[in-house]
């Protein structure tokens, strides 16, 4: 179950996975935001335009080249995600806490393996 603060957010899924992808991962261009959502690069700036109505994110031209939109979380953006963030491990810890020491053992093998797989994936990738 998610904690009542992730389910409080006035934000649609795909808002809510635009976050987390630059909290993730920094600043993004506009079209690794809409490649990463499989959606086109107008549907994706219609998502990040009420981010930043929200002021949740920002965006600016790349110096570079003006044609280039990269995305950014505002201080309000990092503040929000951050929070629910640690809501998230609050919440993960508490759960460690009554596990047995078998029980987290296990978990930690199956973390490793997870770990590994996205490794391999992202190498052959």
């Amino acid at each position: 179950m998610l904690p009542k603060e992730w389910l409080q957010l006035d934000l649609t899924a795909p808002q809510i996975k635009i976050v987390l992808l630059l909290f993730l991962n920094g600043p993004s261009r506009m079209s690794v935001i809409a490649s990463s959502l499989g959606v086109t690069l107008p549907t994706a700036t219609g998502f990040v335009d009420r981010l930043v109505e929200r002021d949740i994110v920002f965006r600016e031209n790349d110096p570079d080249d003006r044609r280039v939109v990269v995305c950014h979380l505002t201080k309000n953006g990092e503040r929000m995600i951050g929070r629910l963030w640690q809501l998230a491990r609050d919440r993960l810890g508490k759960l460690f806490e009554v596990m047995s020491l078998e029980h987290l053992l296990q978990a930690r093998e199956v973390l490793e393996a997870l770990q590994a797989a996205g490794r391999a994936k992202e190498a052959a990738s």
